[in-house]
């Protein structure tokens, strides 16, 4: 297993990212380039910091008190790009009894990322967009790629729950949303679907890194068509 991860930073008590209060370890290293991308600081593995797997459980294990009955979630990123390291960072974890949560696109399969699967507890998969056109348009990658790694974690009957950011104009629409609980209905592994309303909180970073942010101009999505969204997926 890969002895050094590059980690761009951890969070030390976060509430959104699986059940209860966790540490969330975001992963440098993304190989998607989504328009919608809050986190451009992270798309290379080689802005990441160094890091053992032993020293980052001694720094999560000192927020132990705080987190024993959340746990830690892997994000990025991709994590999956790391995937060994990720791997050796979860049997280090679990000798404490932490629960594991991987926050991931599902971009890729293959050996170190079924081994992953085999130490994770629970699976937050982003299903960015369905249809494989504008999976690729708005992502570079691939719709048929997330359902691959979708019909793996059915499998193994792995609990998962789906992410979905809602963006104005692309993925917004009564017949997307209708798309996407047509696909979840697929899946009894499935416990939760999450909407996240798309915000621009992110335009600063991309000023800083001197990239321009493809949606600048779209509107923040509001709370009210998030309930609307809701509807449709419960319907």
């Amino acid at each position: 297993m890969s002895e050094i991860g590059y980690i761009h930073s951890l969070q030390s008590l976060g509430t959104v990212d699986g059940p209860g209060v966790r540490a969330v370890i975001f992963a440098a290293g993304c190989p998607l380039r989504c328009v919608y991308c809050h986190n451009p600081d992270t798309w290379k593995m080689s802005d990441g910091t160094p890091t053992s797997a032993e020293d980052i459980a001694r720094r999560i294990f000192r927020l132990y008190p705080y987190i024993k009955d959340g746990g830690v979630t892997f994000s990025g990123g991709e994590p999956l790009l790391q995937a060994e390291f990720f791997t050796k960072l979860s049997l280090l974890l679990k000798e404490r009894g932490l629960h594991i949560a991987l926050d991931t696109s599902g971009c890729m399969l293959g050996e170190g990322v079924m081994r992953l699967l085999d130490v994770v507890d629970l699976v937050l998969l982003d299903v960015k967009f369905d249809s494989e056109d504008d999976y690729f348009r708005n992502t570079g990658g691939s719709f048929l790629q997330t359902v691959a790694f979708l019909d793996e974690l059915k499998r193994r009957n792995l609990p998962t729950w789906i992410r979905r950011v809602a963006v104005p104009e692309l993925n917004d629409r009564r017949e997307d949303i209708l798309r996407l609980s047509e696909l979840v209905s697929r899946y009894p592994n499935i416990e939760k679907v999450e909407l996240l309303p798309f915000r621009k909180l992110c335009l600063e970073k991309y000023r800083t890194l001197g990239i321009e942010f493809p949606l600048e101009n779209t509107p923040e999505m509001s709370e009210a068509k998030i309930r609307e969204l809701y509807q449709y997926l419960n319907s």
